[in-house]
């Protein structure tokens, strides 16, 4: 059996951070006595991560989800447990650790603002030492999966913002690294970049089967490439596993949509109506009476089409966090 790309065990990040009150007397107190509180941004996560796998790590803002991505990148230092990536303690940042990996953070720069994206491809071919036939024929394969012909040679601060996100995510891949930690990388694209982005993700991990982390407020990335998903809050994490067994151990409801062949009417008998539009009625039932509530729908009331469904992944992960539901089988 292959070792884990990924193997984070008891992973800790704590800060110590001053607080005080507003006013000039709280300020002077301040300097002769300053309060402290611990933030656990990290708090004992375990994380096991095999090669070739997309896993969504999910959470809300200040969950831990980047704190734990600059660990693996090796840009923070852990302040307690193990980390180990692709055979490296990522912190200790051996060149030959840095040459595998890559760090994508959505809307920061990477590259140089004032020339064209080539001139910052040309700086890292440099930097991580690539072979130029090697650079060639990946700087190639890049502007083609990402339709970057016509933008690599305009200064990057003329490019648009999804423009310049494929860029930065081309030149983040030119040595082809075999580690992606992906931040927010669609965070504020229209759909269209975002889809492109998303199919080249897919892409890059078949072709070189890449492991990707990948965080994202965006469902539709989730839905589109990770068959597995991990959610922190509050740095613990709270669940481990498919995207299936997620929408099946916390939504214990599906939707059923009919489309009335007669007009408007009153369902409310057969559950609890969540939306109303024109002839179209959507109900939520618990899962056990689907099968019962289906049969006397069709049975009952003349209509021309029905559906099932499993809630939007969206809704079973806020359940989740408001819940306050922690995972009792988390890897």
């Amino acid at each position: 059996m292959q070792e884990p790309v990924i193997q984070l065990r008891q992973l800790r990040k704590h800060y110590v951070v001053h607080e005080r009150e507003a006013g000039a007397m709280a300020a002077v107190r301040s300097l002769f006595k300053r309060r402290k509180r611990v933030v656990r941004a990290v708090d004992g996560i375990d994380l096991t991560v095999q090669r070739g796998e997309i896993v969504g790590f999910l959470g809300p803002n200040g969950a831990g989800k980047t704190t734990t991505l600059k660990m693996l990148s090796g840009l923070l230092h852990p302040t307690d447990g193990e980390a180990n990536v692709l055979g490296f303690r990522p912190w200790q940042r051996q060149r030959e650790f840095l040459a595998n990996i890559t760090l994508v953070v959505g809307q920061r720069n990477q590259l140089v603002w004032d020339v064209p994206a080539a001139d910052s491809y040309e700086l890292n071919h440099v930097i991580f030492r690539i072979p130029d036939r090697e650079y060639k024929e990946t700087l190639a394969e890049l502007v083609e999966l990402l339709d970057l012909a016509e933008l690599i040679r305009k200064p990057v601060r003329n490019l648009s913002l999804g423009e310049r996100m494929k860029c930065e995510i081309a030149g983040a891949l030119l040595h082809r690294p075999r580690v992606l930690f992906l931040d927010e990388p669609t965070i504020g694209l229209d759909v269209t970049a975002q889809r492109r982005i998303r199919r080249f993700i897919a892409e890059y991990n078949r072709r070189y089967h890449a492991t990707v982390l990948l965080t994202s407020h965006y469902m539709a990335d989730v839905e589109a490439l990770c068959e597995r998903v991990v959610i922190i809050d509050h740095g613990k994490i709270l669940f481990d596993g498919d995207l299936a067994a997620l929408v099946k151990r916390f939504s214990p409801h599906k939707t059923i949509t009919v489309e009335l062949a007669e007009g408007r009417r009153d369902l409310s008998d057969f559950g609890e109506v969540v939306e109303t539009n024109g002839a179209h009625v959507s109900l939520r039932v618990p899962k056990a009476d689907t099968p019962h509530v289906a049969g006397r729908l069709l049975a009952e009331v003349p209509i021309s089409d029905l559906t099932v469904t499993d809630p939007p992944i969206e809704a079973v992960i806020d359940e989740i966090f408001n819940k306050g539901v922690r995972d009792d089988h988390a890897a």
